[in-house]
């Protein structure tokens, strides 16, 4: 694993391919209070790219090329929130989107354990370390254990998306986990909105 610390933007010469997986930290879990201060990116390749934002400066120019690009597929796990709070922050939307945790609900029915840990450690037999996920990422200098949790969050969702995959297209529900994917701009946007409840709900 390398992790390679940027300030403020992605240098212009970095090359992701076709798909890259995507995570945010945050001060906290509600975009209207809680700024963004990390997005961290992997292609898959064992090397995780981590943006640092100081308050404030999200011009980052390069990364916003990225997210808004149509043709790279952008993996997240839980991408309802990380799409809200890259819309908010960076004032971008994201296309083509992928969200593990989404694909784990339809896929893996028999249980109601989805979250990142659990997942990896089911599917990929990996037991990642949380222990930083309650951390100050707001802080002017990370440490060696909140860079090394950051990676980890989007080290493994290229292998986590190839086997959800084989698992929806063996249960016959790729193409409403698409349909799905497909909603999860608008379900940002609700949620920066005001609407985080269900609207479907009676």
């Amino acid at each position: 694993m390398s992790i390679t610390l940027h300030k403020n933007d992605l240098p212009d010469d970095l090359d992701f391919g076709p798909s890259i997986a995507i995570d945010t930290e945050t001060m906290g879990l509600l975009p209207s209070r809680d700024r963004l201060c990390v997005v961290q990116m992997s292609a898959g390749d064992g090397a995780a790219h981590l943006v640092q934002f100081e308050a404030g400066a999200y011009d980052a120019p390069n990364l916003k090329k990225i997210i808004q690009n149509p043709e790279i597929l952008k993996i997240f796990h839980f991408a309802r929130f990380d799409v809200a709070i890259i819309k908010k922050y960076l004032n971008v939307d994201c296309p083509n989107v992928y969200c593990t945790k989404i694909a784990s609900k339809l896929a893996r029915t028999y249980t109601d354990k989805h979250g990142l840990r659990y997942l990896c450690r089911d599917v990929l037999g990996v037991d990642l370390n949380k222990q930083q996920q309650s951390s100050d990422w707001g802080a002017k200098e990370l440490n060696a254990e909140q860079l090394s949790y950051a990676a980890n969050d989007v080290l493994y969702l290229h292998r986590l998306m190839d086997q959800l995959n084989a698992m929806l297209e063996r249960e016959g529900r790729k193409e409403l986990a698409q349909n799905c994917f497909n909603f999860l701009q608008t379900r940002a946007d609700l949620d920066l909105t005001g609407w985080q409840d269900d609207i479907f709900e009676h």
